[in-house]
């Protein structure tokens, strides 16, 4: 329930370092009535060391986000790649049996070549007339006809071979030249998300352990203050939906995989990143979607806030660049960034862009 806003009072009770709570009652008498006693000297020295902390976090935030941004542009070009690669088999398939359907058309062309040759190179309509039997005169006309009608078919076919050889060529020429474009996306892709993740991954090395359970912390509360403001907002009061029977089976696949780490780029079985976990819990549930978060909300139907229901998925940031499964009662599984687990948090925790459903 924490997660979902339910102990905002408790949670935030507590006075914090620097409130006073711990000063001597009489310090202001002791210090001069104006100057700060040492509690309250160390209460700004904690103050100023989370300043500087959440300063951490929001860098290390807008690295990762900046990252995951690398992983949706990274994760379409691999996509890409295997579609063109794919486009290509297909194509050098097409390219092989016409180049064999065009070597048969040419040899009849040739036998055919031949025949005339052989004939005195005249043509059926001469032959024809120079004939001495006037009353096999219709059959030879018949024999001929169809002999006109053959050789047009074979040239005809043999036109149509090439200029089907050269669309396929052509064709896979173009292929190429995209699938190339996309690989140098995807490295590019790649290139910068070990970068921006390297970044932040030196930011957090540089902080001592208690810092590093502070800094968390600090994510936390962060996440439950926009989590709880999202619940004020009344969101959920209209939201009433119950879960498909394919969104049950999404859902139990996706909870399944709490606790797994986050890797960029990954789809399971043992690691995932967002979108790879949705993508995976909705094959689960018997629907084919999108790889990318963007693309999930490109492609999918979207549905109103109000008509969400759980196993529909979240769309976050303008950028759609993050995507959570809705659970019910204002909350998501996802899995938020390296370094960290699948997890449940609140659905209100980041920036909504809007709802998908998967399962129409």
């Amino acid at each position: 329930m924490g997660l979902l806003g339910g102990t905002a009072t408790a949670a935030y009770a507590d006075p914090g370092p620097g409130s006073g709570a711990g000063r001597d009652a009489g310090g202001d008498a002791k210090n001069g009535g104006g100057a700060k006693s040492d509690d309250a000297k160390g209460g700004g020295s904690a103050a100023a060391e989370d300043k500087r902390l959440d300063d951490v976090r929001k860098e290390i935030e807008d690295l990762y986000r900046k990252a995951e941004q690398a992983t949706d542009a990274f994760n379409g070009a691999r996509e890409q790649v295997e579609l063109q690669q794919k486009e290509i088999v297909k194509l050098a398939r097409n390219i092989d049996s016409t180049q064999q359907k065009l070597a048969v058309l040419k040899r009849r062309a040739g036998a055919l070549a031949s025949a005339q040759y052989r004939d005195g190179g005249l043509p059926p309509e001469a032959r024809l007339m120079l004939g001495d039997d006037p009353e096999g005169f219709l059959d030879d006309a018949t024999l001929a006809r169809k002999g006109q009608q053959a050789v047009k078919g074979v040239i005809s076919q043999l036109a149509r071979t090439k200029g089907d050889l050269e669309g396929y060529s052509k064709a896979a020429t173009e292929r190429w030249k995209v699938l190339e474009e996309n690989r140098k996306k995807k490295e590019s892709a790649q290139q910068d998300i070990k970068k921006k993740i390297d970044a932040a991954k030196d930011l957090e090395s540089r902080l001592a352990a208690k810092e590093k359970d502070r800094l968390k912390k600090l994510e936390e509360d962060q996440a439950f203050l926009k989590q709880q403001k999202w619940l004020d907002s009344g969101a959920l009061k209209e939201i009433s939906g119950k879960a498909s029977e394919q969104g049950k089976k999404a859902i139990s696949f996706a909870t399944s995989q709490i606790g797994k780490n986050y890797v960029w780029g990954a789809a399971g079985p043992d690691t995932f990143d967002c979108s790879g976990l949705t993508l995976r819990a909705w094959q689960a549930g018997g629907e084919t979607i999108p790889r990318t978060s963007q693309e999930q909300w490109h492609q999918l139907p979207r549905v109103a806030l109000k008509d969400m229901r759980p196993g529909d998925l979240i769309i976050y940031f303008a950028d759609a660049s993050h995507v959570g499964m809705y659970l019910g009662d204002g909350a998501i599984v996802h899995a938020p960034r390296p370094g960290r687990q699948v997890t449940i948090t609140g659905a209100g925790s980041m920036p909504i862009l809007g709802i998908v459903r998967p399962d129409k």
